[in-house]
This record gives C-alpha cells, structure tokens and sequence, in this order.
C-alpha cells in the first residue's frame, strides 16, 4: 500500500495498524537545533487520548510516544525523527463477528475491492487509531513553528454536533478546555451531552463539524496554482479518516453573497493592510494574508455502530451486521486534536517552502 507520506519540505510517513503491536511516524525535513523532547509531543497526544470521558471509545490506550532517532541532546540534528506510540489495549477477538462481513458506511468493503485482503481488526489502517501518529508529527511541528515564528497559534474546536450548532454570539475561547466536546459554547456543551448520552445508549452515533484557526501567520504562504495552501490544507484535512467535507472561510456560504458583500474591504494600517473582515478565511489565490486562517471540516457518524445494518459476505451474500467493540459514539470529538495537528504540518512545511524561494519569512509586502 503507497501513499503514506505527505508534506514536501517537511514530510511525514506514517505506519501502523490499529490492533498491531505499535504505530508511529516518521518525520523528515525538520530543521537542526530544534529543542524537542518526549513530553513537548506528549501534551498533544494526551488530548487525542481515548478513554478519557464517556463520549469516546473506553479503549485504555497510554499513548506513550518515543523518540527514536533525529533528536541529541534535547535538540534536532536535521536527520529523520522515529516516534514511536506501543498499541497496549488491543481486543481484536472483539472483531471476530465481522471478518467475513463489510460494515456499512465502512472503507472495509473498499480495501477488499482493491487489496483482496483487509485487516478487520479495528479496521487496520483504515482506523481512526492512525491518527495517534499525526497527532506526534503534529506535536513535532508545532515546535519548529514555534522557533519560526513566535505567538503563532493553532486552534481548533468543535461547532456542531449533528444537527446542534454552537451560538457564536457565547463564543468563549477559554470554554474548550473545560469540556469534554472542545467547544466554545458552554450551553451548546450541556446540551450536546444529553444528545450524545442518547445515541450512545441506542447504539447509534452522530458527526460533527470542527473549525480549526491558525493565528500570528505571516503573509505570503503558499503558491499559486499547485501548492495553494488552502488547497494543501483542504487535502490535509480530507485525509483524516472520516472527514467528508472541507471548507475554508465562509466556504459554501459564500455562494450566497454577493461580490460586494464578500469582498474583504483592505484599508492601510499602521503595521500594513488591514482587512474589514475575513470571509476568505486568510487566504487568498492560494497565499497567505496574514489574517487568521479558518479551515472547518465535516465528519461523518462513527460507521462502527450496534445497530443492525444490512451487508454482504465475502462470499456475497446478504446479511446483518451488528459492530461489537470500543466505538467512538461522535469520532468528531477526538478529531479536533487531530485537524490541529495537520494544520501545523501544512503550515510548517509552507514555512519551509517560503524560506527556501524567498529567504526571510515575511520579506515581501507592501512598504
């Protein structure tokens, strides 16, 4: 199976299965005299860890994560960085039902048409599980963003659970990280638990829609045409698992304006330009304005459900399933950590790319 790496400067490769004795990533391309140590990716894993509410899946995982090599003495030498993350909780017996039937809504059926082999444990590759190993290389780039350009920021949170969306008028940014949904919205906080207590006791599952901001971020990111960082970012994101839709800025909506309501009106301030307002979400023909950069994307319910479903066999015959196991009654939750984490890699890896064809970060402009 290709296809496990992503990034150009910056470049990360994952590996693993979700019930295989450990998963990880390989990072490449980071900058030497980095400092990085275990607990600077710990803290970040330790968000995306499951078990840790009644709302995710109760599969005990520690999600220790080691450095393996590219690291001396507290700091990067430029060589490739192996973070490992051991699997300590795996219960694959759980999956024996269903290693001859496809789960609906599930990429199990995918990878037999292609592969001809599929590991039902947990779903293999195709698991949410995975992410762990983003989340790390994440946690890798946030550092470097960090010694690139101090006070940039990269957060995300949850604004709608099924149907309930946050109110934005009690957006409150120091609420997401007071409870267990990552939300800005106390109220809608409260409400989602019953909604979720619901389907969770019904075997069932929701989606959900995450909106992750990058702040502090210079103008002049991305490129045109091939490397647009909103086009970079929206690949990012729809290659977590379960995410169905991207939008960056006001995205399908601003199908409804009109060109004078969604122009973002730019007037000279006194550090540069200044914008009346950020319908584009930061970007513009495919770089960076050094506005905020907004980036929401859609997750679908959790296929692995209790509820019996119609499917087939291997062999093709017409059956009913029903999942067993540790499930993620809304996966949306524990996506937030991880759309962080993609977001830093692309940033990152713009970061590179603009230092190695301009030279200074930030050395165009208008002065």
């Amino acid at each position: 199976m290709s296809f496990n790496e992503f990034g150009h400067l910056f470049r990360v490769t994952t590996w693993g299965e979700s019930h295989g004795p450990a998963l990880g990533a390989t990072v490449d391309g980071c900058p030497p005299r980095v400092p990085l140590e275990p607990e600077m990716i710990q803290r970040w894993l330790d968000r995306r860890r499951p078990g840790q509410s009644r709302y995710t899946t109760q599969r005990q995982e520690p999600d220790r994560v080691e450095i393996l090599s590219g690291v001396f003495e507290g700091q990067t030498t430029g060589t490739p960085i192996q973070l490992l993350i051991n699997n300590m909780d795996q219960r694959s017996k759980d999956y024996s039902e269903i290693a001859e039937k496809f789960r609906p809504g599930h990429a199990d059926i995918t990878y037999w048409q292609k592969y001809g082999i599929r590991d039902y444990r947990g779903g293999g590759r195709s698991s949410a599980r995975e992410t762990a190993a983003r989340v790390a290389a994440g946690g890798v780039a946030r550092e470097v963003i960090g010694s690139l350009v101090p006070g940039a920021s990269i957060t995300g949170y949850m604004v709608r659970m099924g149907p309930h969306a946050i109110d934005r008028r009690r957006f409150d940014r120091s609420e997401i990280e007071r409870n267990p949904f990552w939300t800005p919205d106390a109220v809608a906080a409260d409400r989602w638990s019953d909604y979720l207590d619901g389907l969770r006791k019904a075997g069932n599952s929701t989606g959900a829609v995450i909106e992750i901001v990058g702040s502090g971020f210079p103008a002049g990111l991305g490129a045109p045409i091939y490397a647009k960082l909103d086009a970079e970012l929206a690949a990012a994101m729809m290659s977590i698992n379960a995410v169905k839709g991207v939008e960056i800025g006001d995205g399908m909506a601003a199908s409804d304006l009109t060109g004078e309501d969604n122009a973002d009106e730019i007037s000279m301030g006194p550090d540069g330009p200044v914008f009346s307002s950020n319908h584009a979400g930061g970007i513009l023909g495919g770089i960076s304005t050094g506005q905020d950069i907004v980036v929401r994307f859609a997750v679908k319910p959790t296929s692995s459900i209790l509820r019996p479903r119609g499917t087939i066999t291997r062999s093709g015959d017409e059956t009913v399933i029903t999942t067993k196991g540790r499930h993620d009654p809304c996966v949306g939750i524990r996506a937030v950590p991880v759309g962080e984490a993609m977001m830093a890699c692309v940033m990152l890896d713009h970061l590179l790319l603009c230092r190695g064809q301009i030279g200074e970060i930030g050395a165009g402009g208008i002065g």
